[in-house]
């Protein structure tokens, strides 16, 4: 049987893709790119090609990567060439919106839970997220803390180890994610209560996000993070008139 949202102590974030809009981050650093360049790039052919090229054998850290993936990229949209351009994308991760409610709707959940960030980004890009996000996390991980990256399980370990020494376990943490890929599905498997924010709801396809090989029924599913807050506030607001 699935707890309520009000028995958890944590709340722990995918960023990237959940709370960060990062399609719209590159799909506008392409577009400004191919409009210098006199050509036009549809975005969601321009995240296919990037979800090919960033889950490649020789991938390295997000978002540096992008630098290289530029590289790869470029010629199947008709992009001009040039480091300069993959570096340009690569540094646009510390211009990247959040999703219009994400700020907000941390704010809300920060007055009854602690945050906690699980990202895949590096730390330097992460600084530049959590202040646009107005720095809401009780704590943070990235790929430079864990050394790894989700779906590894030790990148989970890590913060299960982390609310360890805060007296807590696993069972309370809510885990709240877009991916089914790096989030929902191993984190059923590690036996967290999960929420998936389907981000995508309204388009087709995972975007720029890797498809899993099978999908996850999630313990809890909205379409936006305010749906989340909302259903805490509705929720708390049944306890104290029952």
């Amino acid at each position: 049987m699935v707890k309520g949202l009000l028995t958890f102590n944590y709340l722990t974030f995918d960023v990237v893709g959940t709370l960060i809009d990062f399609e719209a981050g590159i799909t506008g650093c392409l577009a400004s790119i191919a409009d210098e360049a006199g050509v036009s790039v549809d975005g969601e052919t321009a995240l296919t090609h990037y979800r090919k090229a960033r889950y490649s054998p020789d991938a390295t850290l997000f978002p540096d990567d992008l630098a290289r993936v530029y590289g790869v990229i470029a010629p199947a949209l008709g992009l001009p060439p040039g480091q300069h351009y993959g570096d340009r994308l690569r540094e646009s991760a510390a211009t990247w919106p959040a999703f219009a409610d994400s700020k907000a709707a941390l704010a809300r959940l920060a007055t009854r839970y602690r945050l906690i960030a699980m990202t895949n980004a590096r730390r330097w890009a992460f600084d530049h997220f959590s202040r646009e996000l107005g720095n809401p996390f009780h704590a943070g991980f990235t790929s430079d803390d864990t050394g790894t990256e989700k779906p590894n399980p030790a990148f989970f370990q890590s913060v299960f180890d982390f609310v360890a020494r805060e007296g807590s376990g696993p069972d309370d943490i809510l885990h709240v994610a877009q991916s089914q890929y790096h989030d929902i599905g191993i984190s059923r498997k590690l036996g967290m209560t999960n929420c998936w924010i389907q981000r995508r709801h309204a388009r087709n396809g995972y975007g720029g996000t890797i498809e899993p090989a099978e999908f996850t029924r999630p313990d809890f599913h909205f379409t936006s993070l305010v749906a989340l807050a909302d259903a805490v506030d509705t929720e708390a607001r049944q306890q104290r008139n029952a």
